[in-house]
């Protein structure tokens, strides 16, 4: 059986609450840089269950014991306890959001997570229950985003790039809905979190969701997607990462060079069917 560890809610709520007493601590704490991880034990990986978990259960069933890697996944709904558990050390590392999220993560709540190595990307979609086209969508309809910054402003820039809006040329990384200069279909935008957005769309008219989420949801980016993120020169690859000064832990190097391996590689490539996509050659 697998040694997977799936995340109530209560513990979600305790993780919230550890956050909140991690931020009481002296300024020396919160402003740590490295830590001391014991190596000796099983490497504790958090990910989103769909495709993260899945691509690290992969390589525990099949990889890691050749290449001597005690391995165990912990399994998370959502994209803030991660990288706390990952911060404070219930968790060794982590494998779930790409580089702007990080960004804006560590700037926003004091964390020290950097990335050790991309491994995929998966394209945000626009998705929908009620069109079959993005010309479908009438007048004032209603398309729900997430909430979080940098992946409201992804799908913003998502809209944008198939003319269903225009963002201001100084809108970034943290876009929202204040920061669009067109909208020819008065379009209107419902922010909710991105875990939920495939829950929404029996109650709006289209959604942009997350590939994890969309993929968990029995949707087929690839194929049920209205419009598709394109992978040329994406800034939101998924990677390993870690708190800085455990970027040498030889459990991480190993878990690193298995998730860039020939095998990832075609697992991915075989079991998503262009709704993962590798990063690496």
């Amino acid at each position: 059986m697998r040694n997977t560890a799936k995340i109530t809610t209560a513990v979600l709520a305790a993780g919230a609450l550890t956050l909140g007493l991690s931020a009481c601590g002296s300024d020396k704490d919160s402003s740590s840089s490295s830590s001391s991880a014991d190596t000796s034990g099983p490497l504790v990986v958090a990910a989103s269950p769909v495709p993260h978990a899945e691509i690290l259960n992969y390589i525990k069933d099949h990889l890691a014991k050749k290449a001597g890697l005690d391995l165990e996944v912990k399994e998370f709904q959502d994209y803030i306890v991660p990288n706390t558990a990952t911060e404070d050390g219930s968790v060794d590392a982590n494998y779930f959001q790409n580089q702007p999220y990080l960004d804006d993560f560590n700037e926003k709540r004091g964390t020290h997570i950097v990335p050790v190595v991309t491994v995929h990307l998966e394209p945000l979609g626009l998705y929908s229950h009620k069109v079959k086209s993005v010309d479908a969508l009438k007048s004032g309809a209603t398309v729900a985003v997430p909430n979080d910054a940098v992946n409201e402003a992804r799908a913003l820039k998502l809209l944008a790039s198939k003319g269903l809006i225009t963002l201001k040329d100084d809108a970034g990384n943290a876009a929202t809905p204040q920061d669009i200069s067109k909208n020819p279909k008065n379009l209107k935008f419902k922010e909710v979190e991105a875990a939920q957005t495939p829950r929404s769309l029996d109650d709006v008219d289209a959604a942009v969701i997350n590939g994890n989420y969309a993929i968990a949801a029995d949707l087929k980016p690839a194929k049920d997607a209205l419009v598709l993120e394109s992978a040329t020169n994406n800034p939101y690859g998924n990677f390993l990462a870690v708190k800085k000064g455990n970027e040498d832990d030889p459990r991480v190097k190993k878990l690193a060079k298995l998730l860039t391996s020939p095998e990832v590689k075609k697992f991915i490539e075989d079991k998503y069917a262009g709704s993962v996509i590798p990063s690496f050659k």
